[in-house]
């Protein structure tokens, strides 16, 4: 029998029906200009000298979505969209808090210095293979995972950064880019193959994968599903991601093989993005399982700070130097996680903000120092100071943020690490914390000592550095020494996002209605 054709169904109940508010489309706004700009590239690659043209622009834009996505935050509290207009959990959600927020503002001024240090740092071969293109969707990619509220399309996410950072890595296409490849290519593809699998387990037993839903009703299955399984896999994953002990022998054999700009975005963004998701997904979603593993956690955490700064204190090659570095600064942002207390997660996520930033300083002084010197080797390296007293106090200060001693960026993490570890009486992960950061001091003043100080072997005059180069390090450099000297709205706002990890209260709020919250 035909239904009457007078009848109307009330869609309320499944869907959204009032328009979407236009600060709403704030954010997707980032991941839509990345991809838009990534697919307008690829259609220009017959144009090479337009290719720098479009994306620098669009770095810049990608920034000021960014920003006032954060200004958005800050002003209402977490943010959420759905896709198709239908409600949590059925439609998927873009939710972004002020975690995601800073994370998300923090990657984008990283690839903007990234993208004009390419201008002069990759060749006319580069970019006829995409270096622009892959940039863009790479941030596409990281934009995503910061701002999805969708387990598995932070799987996705993470696979379109993935398939973005292969081609980066290969560009050029010499010997050992293709073996670092390989060691990076499959290391990562079996964490993203755990994460494919933890992603299954989690709709089997919670029949959803909208973060917020799985928040609201974990305590509803605590005897019935294998929640410890389940958290065991997600942490190897995301171990495995950012290349922490014991599975972090993949970064140093991969980071130094490609050309020094992607080894500044790889540094700085990453494996950022694997603590970020083992962050959101062990803190906020699976809390109870991520304190019975704190203890296995703190362990990972102070072996990867302690073998990170042996391993850099062996190498003359800066760039495993460098690659070192970024280990050992992960196994900082572990300790936050396994403490799980508001001050470690403040730590954590200070660390990680701080790390985006230093780290692609890190990597673009070195491209620049090799660029005066004409090598990347400490034993090659010498007279830095002589060719460029500027660039050497730039450096000094980087050095200084790297070692986590005070004015300047890393100083404020650490000890926020150091003052958790001792309130929870971890006295082993203080210990740990301070006896890195003095093996990185070493590393650090035998760095300056040999690159800079020590007279060249021949005679050198001053040399200038290009803008190309010089403003990218000197806005992360301005960066590392505003946050050392004026933290404190940064870290407020950091404290913030903290405790919105541990209550989750205000972030599931925006994805349900208050009537609707599981």
């Amino acid at each position: 029998m035909t239904a009457p054709t007078n009848t109307t169904t009330d869609l309320s109940a499944a869907m959204v029906t009032a328009p979407v508010p236009l600060e709403n489309w704030l954010i997707i706004a980032p991941v839509a200009l990345c991809i838009t700009l990534g697919a307008v590239l690829l259609m220009m690659r017959s144009s090479m000298r337009l290719q720098a043209q479009v994306a620098i622009p669009g770095l810049a834009v990608l920034v000021l979505l960014d920003a006032s996505l954060l200004a958005k935050v800050v002003a209402r509290g977490p943010m959420t969209m759905v896709m198709g207009r239908w409600l949590p959990p059925f439609g998927i959600a873009f939710t972004v808090d002020l975690f995601g927020a800073l994370m998300a503002l923090t990657a984008a001024i990283a690839a903007l210095t990234v993208g004009l240090y390419a201008l002069n740092d990759v060749t006319e071969s580069g970019r006829r293979y995409g270096f622009f293109p892959l940039l863009l969707l790479l941030m596409a990619g990281v934009s995503g995972a910061f701002l999805t509220g969708d387990v598995f399309n932070l799987y996705v996410w993470f696979e379109v950064l993935l398939i973005s950072s292969f081609g980066m890595l290969i560009l050029g296409s010499e010997r050992g880019q293709i073996d670092g490849a390989m060691k990076y290519a499959v290391l990562n593809l079996i964490g993203t193959t755990l994460f494919l699998i933890s992603v299954g387990i989690v709709y089997a037993v919670f029949g959803t994968l909208n973060m917020a839903d799985i928040a609201g009703k974990v305590e509803t299955v605590h005897d019935s599903a294998p929640r410890m399984t389940l958290s065991a896999l997600v942490l190897l994953a995301f171990a495995i991601k950012a290349a922490a002990f014991p599975v972090n022998f993949w970064l140093p054999a991969s980071y130094h093989t490609p050309r020094i700009v992607v080894s500044a975005l790889f540094a700085g963004l990453l494996t950022k993005v694997g603590l970020y998701a083992l962050m959101r997904i062990m803190v906020m979603v699976l809390p109870v399982e991520r304190e019975q593993l704190s203890l296995l956690i703190a362990a990972a955490g102070a072996a990867t700070i302690i073998i990170g700064a042996l391993g850099a204190l062996a190498q003359d090659d800066i760039r495993k130097l460098l690659g070192y570095v970024v280990i050992s600064g992960i196994g900082n942002m572990l300790v936050g996680i396994a403490l799980g207390t508001p001050g470690g997660l403040s730590g954590a996520i200070a660390y990680a903000l701080h790390s985006m930033v230093l780290m692609t300083a890190l990597y673009l002084l070195a491209g620049q120092a090799a660029a005066l010197s004409g090598n990347f080797s400490l034993a090659g390296l010498g007279g830095l100071y002589r060719r460029s007293s500027t660039f050497a106090a730039a450096s000094f200060i980087l050095f200084v943020a790297a070692c986590g001693l005070p004015p300047f960026s890393g100083f404020w993490p650490k000890v926020i690490l150091v003052r958790a570890s001792i309130d929870v009486g971890a006295w082993w992960l203080t210990a740990a914390i301070l006896v890195g950061g003095f093996l990185l001091t070493v590393v650090f003043g035998r760095v300056f000592l040999l690159a800079y100080w020590r007279p060249a072997a021949g005679p050198q005059t001053a040399a200038s550095i290009g803008w190309q180069a010089g403003l990218p390090l000197s806005i992360l450099t301005t960066l590392v020494v505003v946050f050392g000297i004026l933290p404190e709205r940064l870290l407020h706002m950091v404290q913030v996002a903290a405790n919105g990890l541990i209550d989750p209260t205000p972030y599931l709020q925006s994805v349900f209605s208050a009537g609707a919250m599981p």
